[in-house]
């Protein structure tokens, strides 16, 4: 796509900054793909994983995205705490998509150490925040295939 052909929308990112770290890395690894497909993209700064889904909940009433991407990291702790977050927000953000047939990118890293989110999160490593922002980008085409706005 060139420079001077209109974006076909805008993504939101909502991002967990609990682990700013790891969230600046799965932007990282999002944004030149977003560029690529002529996407502009705004950020939307949470707390925690668990406030990601109403949060993108409450910006798609609106209706003025064609996708959203969720970024965070919940790493495994001494307690049961991890399993409630993770099993509770993906959860929700799954009926985001399903329910609410949002075109969404799941960027949530669940690890059991700080190691492994860093991988994970890393454009050079695993990459996870480039992986996410394709998921976005072709749920955005399928709804835009059959009709969604």
């Amino acid at each position: 796509m060139s420079a001077a052909e209109a974006p076909k929308g805008t993504v939101l990112i909502v991002e967990s900054r609990y682990y700013p770290d790891i969230a600046d890395g799965l932007i990282a690894g999002a944004l030149p793909l977003l560029t690529e497909a002529g996407l502009h993209h705004e950020r939307l700064e949470v707390p925690g994983v668990f406030e990601i889904p109403a949060a993108i909940r409450h910006a798609a009433f609106g209706g003025k995205y064609a996708g959203f991407l969720a970024f965070g990291c919940v790493i495994r702790g001494e307690t049961s705490h991890y399993d409630h977050i993770c099993s509770e927000a993906s959860r929700a953000i799954m009926d985001l998509t399903t329910r609410d047939g949002l075109a969404l990118g799941f960027g949530v890293l669940t690890c059991e150490n700080g190691d492994q989110a860093h991988v994970r999160a890393d454009p050079k490593g695993k990459n996870k925040g480039a992986e996410a922002a394709r998921a976005c980008l072709a749920m955005i085409d399928v709804k835009q295939r059959f009709g969604g706005s």
